[in-house]
């Protein structure tokens, strides 16, 4: 069974921010970048495939701290344009992936009050990935909790 990605505040999780960070004084809204999942598995003689699903995990764990800690917004740019150009096989696992994981957490994500939207051009993904993605976003809508925001699809010019 997989951990939840999102559980409620605690010592624990307190524990784990940066001692030099004031819990009082964090930011509102944090975002991150998905790269270099592919590199980090080929220098540990991986398969980039493994990098991929390891940035899965890396970003439930971010979910689940950031919500922890107040934070209001998480912004994931999970997938850009560019990674179109990126061989056909690993293009086809990452939208496999994401279509999982999505179609795994989905659950959780509703039972942790998290509010998820997707930015970018959804159109071109495949119409299962849409689906679900449509799904997750009115199934959260009226969530309280953190917004966690998936930017999909989108380039650096958008």
């Amino acid at each position: 069974m997989s951990r939840p990605l999102v559980t409620a505040a605690s010592s624990t999780a307190l524990s784990l921010l940066p001692g030099d960070l004031d819990p009082d004084r964090l930011p509102a809204h944090v975002a991150v970048i998905m790269d270099g999942n592919g590199r980090w598995a080929s220098q540990r003689g991986l398969p980039r495939v493994m990098g991929h699903r390891q940035g899965v995990e890396a970003l439930k764990t971010t979910l689940r701290l950031c919500s922890d800690w107040g934070i209001a917004t998480l912004t994931a740019y999970a997938f850009s344009t560019e990674n179109w150009s990126r061989p056909g096989e690993e293009v086809s696992f990452l939208m496999t992936l994401f279509e999982g994981v999505l179609a795994r957490e989905l659950e959780g994500l509703e039972q942790e009050d998290v509010r998820i939207r997707f930015l970018g051009d959804l159109t071109a993904l495949p119409a299962g990935l849409q689906n679900l993605i449509e799904a997750a976003t009115v199934r959260t809508a009226a969530n309280g909790g953190i917004r966690f925001n998936v930017c999909t699809n989108y380039g650096s010019r958008q």
